[in-house]
């Protein structure tokens, strides 16, 4: 009898120990069967971003940017009215916050009271105004601290198809208008009145007269060029220059108070191929008059030259005259090639400092 309790027991236990383990496995089995059930909808729950179109992320830079860009006045007096009267001639932008703003130099090089006026309407006179000779920009100064700035960004990356915006004060009535567009050409040479200008950013963001000086925008709120030009009679055309043709002229005022640049001594155009060919000179600065006394004039060079490198840098649309001397400093000594009447030489030049007057 015993013996009989004993093998039911044993036989109970064998059975609750099958069940057991039965229905672990069947519950371990339906946790994985779910685990991959689940697993697709889980992975994409965790992994959802938010898509930023291009128009969010413009409006966001012209939102950030527009508080740093500012409106060029010129304050007058009106015999008619007996008013003092300010009307808008260009734009500007900040740089630092202590009331550096740059613009073009075509927006201030007159004979006027000129004043900055900013996004909220504040309208501080102009200080002091230094122009660069070279390029047509000028870094003018306000009375001001804890202003709102730009980022200086690299021009050297602007690539064919990027978008850009421009923002201005166009026709000099609109404060801080903005459009956009795309950039169409890099390293373009440009003649805009009586004055030429190599390696441009080409850009089909409208530029009317008013956004003179603004700023030229990546999508990262990156100052990329300075708004300087349209071409009169062609719709969507329009050109800045590049920033970093300016930088190392700007680092060199903050540390000296003036604008100081190496200067080779020459007037030129910048011929691409095809003017070099309708010409039948190579490509390069073809050189218009030469300063007297200064270096080039001491090295030989003579108006009808064409300078093709230097320092065996060759003279291109896209690296022009001009921002090949910006490498050096004055007082260095350079080689120029150059082209005179089919012969080919080289001549040394020492840079000498641009001048003032």
């Amino acid at each position: 009898m015993r013996i009989s309790m004993l093998a039911e027991i044993r036989n109970s236990i064998k059975h609750w120990i099958f069940y057991h383990n039965f229905f672990v496995l069947v519950v371990l089995l339906l946790l994985i069967a779910a685990g991959y059930w689940f697993r697709e909808p889980i992975f994409e729950l965790v992994t959802v971003e938010k898509i930023v179109t291009e128009e969010e992320t413009i409006i966001d830079v012209t939102e950030a940017s527009e508080p740093a860009v500012v409106s060029i006045a010129v304050k007058s007096w009106n015999p008619l009215t007996a008013r003092e009267e300010i009307s808008g001639v260009g734009t500007g932008f900040i740089v630092r916050e202590n009331g550096l703003v740059l613009t073009n130099r075509h927006v201030v090089n007159s004979d006027e009271e000129y004043l900055v006026v900013t996004s909220d309407g504040t309208k501080y006179p102009v200080s002091k105004i230094d122009i660069d000779t070279v390029l047509d920009f000028a870094i003018v100064k306000i009375e001001a601290a804890g202003l709102p700035t730009l980022v200086l960004g690299d021009s050297d990356k602007v690539r064919l198809g990027q978008t850009a915006i421009a923002i201005g004060n166009a026709l000099g009535e609109f404060s801080n208008s903005v459009t956009r567009g795309v950039i169409s050409g890099v390293g373009r040479g440009i003649t805009v009145g009586a004055e030429s200008m190599e390696n441009v950013i080409q850009t089909d963001a409208a530029i009317n007269p008013g956004n003179s000086g603004g700023p030229l925008l990546n999508l990262a709120g990156e100052v990329i060029g300075i708004n300087v030009a349209i071409v009169e009679g062609v719709e969507n055309i329009g050109f800045a220059i590049p920033i970093n043709l300016v930088k190392p002229v700007f680092e060199g005022f903050e540390e000296t108070g003036k604008i100081i640049r190496p200067f080779l001594g020459v007037s030129h155009i910048l011929y691409d191929e095809e003017e070099a060919a309708f010409y039948e000179t190579p490509v390069g600065a073809y050189v218009t008059s030469v300063l007297k006394n200064s270096g080039a004039d001491k090295a030989g060079v003579k108006p009808g030259d064409v300078i093709t490198a230097v320092n065996g840098e060759e003279v291109s649309p896209a690296n022009g005259l001009v921002k090949l001397i910006a490498k050096y400093q004055i007082g260095d000594t350079i080689t120029l090639t150059i082209w005179r009447g089919g012969q080919t030489l080289t001549v040394s030049a020492k840079l000498g400092e641009i001048p003032t007057d």
